[in-house]
Formats: structure tokens, sequence, C-alpha cells
């Protein structure tokens, strides 16, 4: 028999650790080569760690939730001898690594069968509790079942409930409500508060923390709000998808990330990404726009790849097929990362106006908001208008009000004159 050190591999450029996410294996289970060992996340990514040899696992690196630098022993697997003997010196670990990098690992051994079973240690004698009366034991709980069903809604103990009669009435019951732990009277079907839970912070809502925490820590936000109105290109929209054929449903999102495109090259300060490190601002040339997708485990930003190459129709494809990845965990590392602006929306949730976080090293973030109808004068008329609040969020270490405002403006000058997103 021999042991086999499972290192955590590069799972990404320029990662210096990963998160457990999920353990496959117990120790003293037995894994087999290409089995799943554990799931370990980085840059919002979860990547499966699959296990080289087959044997018992006698060690494990941690919890779930624990941080693994890249490198370090994940997992020590007792392998069997004849596949010891094929592995390369190099993916081995000697019996003195592991020691030093494990400590105790002498003394963790596989689970054998023919082991003794541990002395289980003596149980404390349980505190002595005083025997209720005998007359109160054998009390017999009278009620009707409209009372029981109340009683049971409310989570009350029919039996701790004294009667005035022969019966528990709903009388009794709101006298025990009213006067019982000091909770005073509760009102028929209010449910009683839930229990208090704690519930550790890992995986996705640890990097979301994280990365907002840093964000609001280091970037100076400034949000800029305008009002827009969509009547024109909402009727545009209506017109392309009763004519789409086989090609996909168009929402609000792929007009707006063609107006966005086609403004960024007169505000390349928008479409950039700060280094606070090294003190440089990198302005992009191609549009690779980040947008914020909500998932079971949080807040994901898949990312269109040069979207000013794309029309609407190709971006209502990548939206949807982005934004599926992200939601059933497919996404890959490359579409969740190298995002140069985002785009966040609470879509039919909506909401006046919005102050969405900047995701670093982005400078900028762009938040539409619902569209509503109401009347608006149009010279000595009043009509119905459809108008949508869109927001802003800058850094303004790179991107002054002036520049903020001034990209709105042009923003909407395109998404009211649909037309125009489409001439050359």
């Amino acid at each position: 028999m021999a042991r086999y050190s499972f290192r955590l591999p590069d799972i990404g450029e320029g990662i210096a650790e990963a998160e457990i996410v999920a353990w496959h294996v117990k120790v003293g289970e037995r894994v087999e080569e290409d089995a799943q060992l554990a799931d370990m996340m980085t840059d919002k990514a979860t990547v499966e760690m699959e296990s080289p040899v087959s044997g018992v696992v006698v060690e494990i690196a941690g919890e779930v939730g624990d941080l693994i630098s890249i490198g370090s022993t994940l997992a020590v697997i007792e392998t069997d001898e004849e596949i010891a003997e094929n592995e390369t010196p190099a993916e081995e670990a000697t019996e003195e690594e592991i020691e030093a990098e494990t400590p105790g690992a002498e003394e963790a051994t596989p689970v054998k069968a023919e082991a003794a079973a541990p002395t289980p240690a003596p149980a404390l004698a349980p505190e002595p509790t005083p025997a209720p009366a005998k007359a109160e034991a054998d009390r017999p709980v009278l009620a009707s079942p409209a009372v029981r069903a109340r009683a049971k809604d409310l989570g009350v103990d029919l039996a701790q409930v004294q009667a005035e009669g022969d019966r528990i009435r709903h009388a009794d019951l709101d006298a025990y409500l009213r006067y019982s732990a000091g909770q005073g009277y509760l009102a028929p079907g209010t449910p009683r508060a839930r229990a208090d839970e704690s519930v550790k912070v890992i995986g996705m809502r640890r990097k979301i923390a994280e990365n907002m925490a840093a964000s609001k820590r280091a970037i100076p936000h400034f949000t800029y709000v305008e009002e827009m109105d969509v009547t024109a290109l909402e009727a545009m929209r209506a017109d392309l998808n009763a004519n789409r054929g086989q090609r996909p449903k168009l929402t609000m999102l792929p007009f707006l990330i063609v107006a966005i495109c086609r403004t960024i090259p007169a505000f390349p300060m928008i479409n950039a990404r700060y280094d606070d490190e090294g003190g440089v601002v990198t302005r992009h040339g191609a549009v690779h726009l980040g947008m914020a997708t909500q998932t079971d485990a949080g807040l994901m930003v898949p990312v269109i790849r040069d979207a000013q190459d794309k029309n609407v129709w190709q971006l209502a494809a990548e939206i949807t097929r982005l934004a599926e990845a992200a939601r059933t965990g497919k996404a890959k590392v490359e579409e969740l990362t190298g995002g140069t602006l985002t785009v966040t929306s609470l879509g039919p949730l909506g909401g006046i106006a919005t102050t969405p976080v900047i995701n670093r090293p982005e400078v900028a973030i762009i938040g539409p908001n619902k569209i509503v109808e109401r009347p608006v004068f149009d010279g000595d008329d009043i009509r119905r208008a459809k108008l949508m609040n869109l927001s802003i969020s800058c850094d303004h270490r790179v991107v002054d009000g002036w520049d903020a405002a001034s990209f709105v403006q042009a923003l909407k000058k395109l998404i009211e004159t649909p037309v125009l997103l489409f001439a050359d």
C-alpha cells in the first residue's frame, strides 16, 4: 500500500487559492479513478476535482467553506500497490512530505472492518425532573376539531392549556396565548416566529460578499438617473417579435446593448477597467458586456464577448444561452470573467431607480428600471407614453459626472429614436 497526495492544480489563470464548496468523499471511503473528489470555486466558477487514482481516502484538506492554496494537498489517498507502482515520481508524495504538510497524518488510517469498536464513553445521567402529578398526567385532553386544528397551527400543546369547563374551548386557548410566556394575545392563524438559524457564508455567497465589500470600500461611487421615453422602441420591439419566425424573442436588453455599443466610442472612459495597484486605467476598444444574472446560488455575471459586433437577434440568443449556463452551473470560467462594462436589471420586479454597485475592476454599471405608462405633455397635447428610468453608477476616480451625464444623454437619443440604432 502507498499514499498518494493529490495537490490542488492551477484551475484558473492567476488564481492563488480556491474554496471548497462540496466534498463527494469522506475519510475512510473508497474512491475510484476519475471519480469526483470535491467541487472547488474560484472566480465565480465551480470546478470539479477528480481523483487521479483509486484507493481509500485517508485525509481531506478541510471543510466546506475553507480556502485551499494552489499546489497544497487537497486529499491523501491510500492506493493499491499496483497502482502506486505505476505513478510517476513527480506525481507521488513521500511519507515525509505528507507528514510535513499534514500533521498527524501517520495516525489517519483507512477504516477496517476487523478493528475493535471503540468503547463508548459512559453517558451522563440526565438531570432529574420532577414527575408530574398523576391526576395531571392522566387528565384527558378534550377539545373540538376546530380548537385542535387552531392549536396545531399555532404550535400549542393542548395538554398545557387549562380549561374552564370539561373541554378546551377557543376562549381557553386565547387565555393561554395571552398570558403564556408574556407573549400577549396572538390572533387566530398567526404563525409562530421561526427559530433563529446560523448560516455559514460560503461558496457563491461569500464571493459576492467579498466583491461587493471591496467595491464599496475602494470605489467612490456616484449614480446618475435619467428618464427615457421608450414608446417608439417598444412599438418597434413588438413589430419585430410579431415577425421573428424561428428567431429568439426580443426583450428590451438587446436594444439597450446595441445603443450602449454605438455610444461607447465617444465615451471610452465608460468602457474601462481600473488597476488599483498599478494605478492604470485601460480603455477597451471591444465591449465585453457583463449581464448580472440571478441564480439559485447567487448573482453571477456572464459576459457577452464583442457585443459591438452582434445584432439584436444575435444578442438575444447569446443572452439566453449565457443566462441558462449561469443558472445551471455550466458557465465556463472564460464566460464569467473579462467584462469591461456591466448591465444589471431587476426585470419584472422593476423599481423607480436603482443605485447599482460597480463590478470591479470595471468603472461603470448600467441599470435599466421598470417601464411604466404615464401621461406626458407633447407640446400643447397630452399623450400616453411608456417611460423608463435608466441608472448608471460610475467610479469617480475615472469617470466625471459630466462624462456620465453626457453618455446617458447620447444613449437617450438612440433609445428614444430607435431607427438610429439600425442606421449606418
